[in-house]
């Protein structure tokens, strides 16, 4: 029987500094039957020239005007061959079994509405420092139960943990271009909707990096970013209630509200109003954000906007002087290893 082939699908934006590394992990994979395909969105950096250098070993390179990461992922998937897609942000990275692991789970009685999940975790520069965090989301569900999961505990799946055949990328349509933020999670909502349910390959995994220009799921204070966000709200509810209306799909939607509140409150009384009538069509309401122990004592102190701003700088600013300290160490590892290649990185 001839092996199903898969396609992997980079879709690049400025992201010459990390996508020499993201190929090789992909040219890497030991499942032998692949195509691996990068569309430069209109980078003004040297992403396209730096992914030209691998067109030897298998890989082919798109370039297309700048029009975001949704477009730009409808554009690869309209190249594809594959039985299977496999996507890929150009700064991930995937362990070079990722791939046969999750393929290796399917039993003979599976259909291809199968949908492949796999493990992840972050990290900076150096992929030793990566911790994988079990959540209720890693293991085999149905999709109300993995969408109740999700909205209700405020989870997610990073994109590249998905394996998913062509049938299931057929039945969910293309990637929403309106989404500037969580594309994503509403792109993989609609092909959980498609699905059978989720496989999960608990020795299948992926390395989520966190540099600040790839956290397209960062809202901030963008108000655009906002908009959309309200969009995939809207959506999320939307098709968890097509697969059930019940109890506890109104709590989840609920908490799933709440849970998001605090990205509007209060600069946004237009998106706060409507918010506030959807969870009233859900027989509830939300109540105003809490911003945890570590900022809440600011707002009595100077008032709730100075307080959010706290919230908003501060942990980005602590991840940013994180990520600063360990390119640090890299780089010093990185040197002591040419000096000394018996020297192993940390």
């Amino acid at each position: 029987m001839v092996k199903p082939l898969v396609s992997i699908l980079i879709p690049a934006y400025n992201a010459g500094e990390w996508i020499a590394d993201t190929l090789q992990s992909a040219i890497g994979q030991t499942w032998g039957r692949k195509e691996i395909i990068v569309v430069d969105d209109g980078s003004r950096d040297q992403t396209a020239e730096v992914a030209r250098r691998f067109e030897s070993r298998g890989v082919t390179v798109f370039s297309k005007e700048n029009q975001g990461a949704a477009a730009t992922r409808n554009y690869a998937l309209r190249l594809a061959q594959g039985d299977y897609i496999q996507w890929l942000d150009a700064d991930d990275l995937l362990a070079p079994d990722k791939i046969e692991r999750q393929l290796s789970a399917l039993r003979e009685s599976d259909s291809r509405r199968v949908l492949l999940s796999s493990p992840w975790a972050p990290f900076n520069y150096r992929i030793t420092r990566a911790r994988f965090v079990p959540t209720s989301l890693w293991q085999d569900l149905s999709p109300v139960e993995w969408l109740l999961r999700k909205m209700g505990h405020n989870l997610h799946m990073q994109t590249a943990t998905w394996l998913t055949s062509r049938e299931l990328v057929a039945e969910a349509g293309p990637w929403d271009t309106r989404l500037l933020s969580d594309d994503d999670g509403e792109y993989f909502c609609r092909v959980l909707l498609a699905s059978k349910g989720t496989r999960f390959a608990p020795t299948a995994k992926v390395f989520y990096r966190t540099t600040a220009s790839s956290r397209l799921s960062h809202i901030g204070a963008s108000d655009r970013k906002k908009d959309a966000m309200v969009i995939s709200m809207k959506l999320h509810i939307q098709y968890l209630r097509s697969l059930e209306e019940s109890e506890r799909v109104r709590v989840a939607c609920l908490d799933y509200l709440q849970n998001w509140y605090t990205n509007f409150y209060p600069e946004r009384p237009d998106i706060i109003a409507e918010l506030q009538n959807i969870a009233a069509k859900l027989q509830g309401h939300l109540e105003e954000p809490s911003l945890g122990w570590k900022y809440a004592w600011m707002k009595p102190l100077f008032g709730w906007k100075a307080a959010k701003w706290a919230w908003m700088t501060l942990p980005p600013f602590k991840a940013s002087c994180v990520r600063q300290y360990d390119k640090a160490i890299c780089r010093l590892d990185a040197a002591r290893a040419v000096e000394n290649p018996s020297v192993r990185a940390s």
